[in-house]
């Protein structure tokens, strides 16, 4: 007995932070009649980030198989190379016809490349311009804040600032820069299911947070018998109706009748929308409840959204082999089972998914795994996607070239933040005129627009 006492007062106290993450919500009373007669979603648009956490390897991720190129990748990656043959590496092309290999952990989103709904952009990174080797080493340009640190950079890369987060993230400012579109709604634009985010932060906007699968339901009063439902009931509904004439305690009562309100919107749902199934892993989770926002958006009057999740653990410093590849399947079996809810709900033109994460790893391996790197290759996929290419210019992978840093395979991005975020926000419905507010770097840049999105 004690036990369980125990175990309910912290899934108590578990469920009161949930509420205050909720905050953003504010009085979802929401789905009201207004909502109830909400427009057409046909112009309805999302961006779904997945963030990799800890500095993926993108260059094990995506790789050459032709030419100088693949005898420079075999060359620098040593013991870590990915051979060569269908077993290890997953073959398509560009448009050009140059041959790439997708790590096999990535089996369940290969088939989107030959559909034209994936795509990769090459060696993606936080900048403040344009940076050659020469400038790098001899100090001649600005250079993103702490490069190499992960608290540092996991900001930068969720803010769209190379100096700090500047308080608000990248996504947020987009969610800033199209509020107007959602003038009929009062639900939350920017809701993040991997914890509070940065990137979902706007200068107007506020972000959202919730946790996949998390029943609000399930509070203080879950012991109480099944035949005392409707007393419980009735108890909560005193508790956040009673006015107590004291703002923070009002303020709660709040924000626990719009998290109820939520959850039962979410729970009532039997499967989403769709009938897509979804892995079980923490990713799978966190997309599977994206999906199901999505599902909600004739209801709640959204035009346009933004997501964020994670997945953690890709900092790699050893046993990368195999720990990689684990990594890689569940995030490709998540966004693979994400992109067919799209397809099911119709919506799969208007729902763009790309991975993010705050650096990549070196060439050279260090032991049985990698160091902190630099530039990335990212992966894109939606429906809207120009997919089955590859974007921006491949490295060059030899150790001490001309994109490498030092001699150990940390390359200079050739491809910034800014371009690739900025070619997302454009068809997002972000204005030319707005777009300096939310990437004030972009202008440093020649390419604006990627031309990865239609």
């Amino acid at each position: 007995m004690q036990h369980r006492s125990f175990l309910s007062r912290r899934n108590f106290l578990q469920k009161t932070t949930l509420l205050a993450a909720t905050a953003g919500l504010g009085r979802i009373g929401l789905l009201n009649a207004r909502a109830q007669t909400a427009s057409s979603s046909s112009d309805y648009k999302a961006l779904v980030c997945v963030f990799l956490l800890g500095g993926n390897d993108g260059h094990n991720m995506i790789v050459p198989l032709s030419g100088n190129a693949l005898a420079a990748y075999k060359a620098a990656r040593g013991s870590l190379a990915l051979p060569d043959q269908n077993t290890q590496v997953l073959p398509v092309s560009a448009k050009n016809g140059t041959p790439y290999g997708l790590n096999s952990g990535l089996a369940a989103l290969h088939s989107l490349w030959a559909q034209g709904k994936l795509a990769a952009i090459a060696n993606m990174g936080m900048l403040v311009k344009p940076t050659t080797r020469s400038q790098y080493l001899g100090a001649s340009v600005g250079l993103p804040t702490n490069l190499f640190s992960h608290s540092d950079q996991i900001i930068a890369m969720q803010a769209g600032d190379p100096f700090g987060s500047g308080g608000s993230g990248w996504a947020g400012r987009v969610a800033d820069a199209t509020r107007g579109m959602n003038a009929a709604s009062t639900f939350p634009p920017a809701i993040s299911f991997a914890g509070s985010s940065l990137f979902c932060s706007g200068n107007v906007v506020q972000s959202t947070s919730l946790i996949p699968g998390f029943n609000l339901w399930g509070d203080g009063m879950s012991a109480w018998p099944a035949s005392a439902a409707n007393a419980k009931a009735q108890a909560l509904q005193e508790i956040i109706s009673f006015n107590s004439g004291v703002s923070m305690v009002q303020a709660a009562n709040d924000v626990r009748a719009d998290g109820i309100e939520l959850n039962g919107m979410l729970t009532g749902l039997s499967g989403g929308g769709f009938s897509t199934p979804f892995p079980g892993t923490g990713i799978g989770q966190q997309l599977q409840q994206v999906a199901q926002l999505i599902s909600l958006r004739a209801s709640t009057g959204m035009k346009r959204q933004v997501f964020f999740c994670a997945i953690n653990g890709f900092d790699t410093h050893s046993s990368q082999s195999w720990a990689h590849w684990d990594l890689l399947q569940d995030m490709a079996a998540a966004m693979a089972a994400f992109y067919t809810a799209t397809a099911e709900m119709g919506v799969a033109d208007q729902v763009t998914t790309f991975t993010a994460s705050e650096f990549g790893r070196s060439l050279q391996p260090s032991g049985s795994g990698t160091d902190h790197g630099w530039g990335n290759h990212h992966l894109v996929m939606g429906g809207a996607v120009q997919g089955g290419d590859l974007y921006g210019t491949f490295p060059d992978l030899a150790l001490g070239g001309p994109d490498d840093t030092g001699s150990r395979g940390v390359l200079i991005p050739t491809t910034s933040l800014d371009q690739f975020g900025g070619t997302c926000a454009r068809w997002f419905g972000v204005a030319p005129e707005d777009m300096s507010a939310v990437f004030p770097n972009l202008g440093n840049f020649t390419t604006a627009n990627l031309g990865f999105l239609g």
